[in-house]
Formats: C-alpha cells, structure tokens, sequence
C-alpha cells in the first residue's frame, strides 16, 4: 500500500483479532511514530507496548481506576472496565511527556505525542492491521498515569489497540468539502 492509499483509507476497526502486530512490525510503527513534527527535537513522548498478560494487568488498572473514582460502581460494571484490554491481541499506550522548555509550549508536546500516534495508526493500517485509538476516564485519570509511569505533567493521549480485522470496516467516504474552506484575507 503507498502512502496516499495509506492515508485515504484508514477507517478505526473496534473488533480485533489475533495476530497482532509482530515485533518487526511494532517496531516499523514506532519508527514512524518517532518520524512526527517536534519543534526544538524535544522527543516528547512514551510508547508502551502491552501484549498477552499484560492486557490482563493493564485492565486490573482500569478496574481499580474505576472503583476509586466511584466506589458505588456496581461490580458488573467494573468487570466490563476489567475486560477492556482484551479486545485487542496489542496497545500501545502513547503518552505524552510535558516539560517546560522556552520556545514549546506544553500543548505543542501534546500534539506532538498526538501526530506520533497517528503516525502508529497509518503503519498499522499500512503493513494490514486495524486499529481503534481509544481514549476516556482511563486517559486522564492519576492512579492509571502512575501505574504507567506518567508524571503528573505528562498526558496519555490514547491507547492504540491493534490487532487483525474481525471484518472490513465500511468503506464510506466523507465529502471533503463539508471540512474544507479557503480564506483569502
């Protein structure tokens, strides 16, 4: 697949399967994920790479997040949070580390750890997996940040979940022109 073709046909795929990305192929994608705009050569960003027991783990963070977040939460609830890691055989978890600097503001890390995240997701879609850039509660929240050693400065700005499509997703195209405008002054 070029890059265009790359590009153009990405779509996010929730149902994953086995296989998941190898470790040539995650390694391709982290490549890609380092090639991202990154004013002043901050290098600001984290990839965690999660894979077999370790989703398991991961999704005891989430349950634990869950229940001091809202201690009332029924069980049923906090086994579906648990559950969460499994839906995909590989996550990447991308975090953004935040540190004053002079000429780079906090929120130019961000999407700067944001563009590296993308740049995984079009690797992915182009060596023939899919992919669902998660985010919510377990993005923002402290206990999972520590847990995956984050400072309380730095952001997760999503968790990639890789894996094979389970089927194909929808082929729709958006019209471009409904994002599209040109300004002249």
């Amino acid at each position: 697949m070029n890059a265009i073709e790359a590009l153009t046909t990405r779509k996010s795929v929730a149902m994953l399967a086995e296989p998941g990305p190898d470790k040539a192929a995650l390694e391709t994608m982290i490549e890609a994920a380092v090639r991202a705009p990154d004013h002043c050569h901050l290098r600001p960003w984290r990839f965690l790479v999660i894979e077999g027991e370790a989703r398991a783990r991961l999704g005891d963070v989430f349950a634990e997040a869950e229940r001091l977040r809202a201690p009332d939460t029924p069980d049923a609830m906090i086994e579906k949070v648990r559950g969460k890691p499994t839906r995909a055989p590989v996550i990447i978890a991308v975090i953004a580390k935040v540190d004053e600097h002079p000429k780079v503001p906090g929120v130019e890390q961000i999407l700067s750890a944001g563009a590296a995240a993308q740049n995984i997701m079009l690797t992915a879609h182009a060596l023939g997996f899919g992919g669902i850039w998660r985010t919510g509660k377990p993005c923002f929240d402290p206990h999972v940040k520590a847990a995956l050693g984050a400072r309380e400065q730095d952001l997760i700005v999503g968790f990639l979940y890789l894996g094979t499509p389970v089927r194909a997703p929808a082929t729709a195209k958006d019209d471009i022109h409904d994002y599209m405008e040109h300004w002249a002054g």
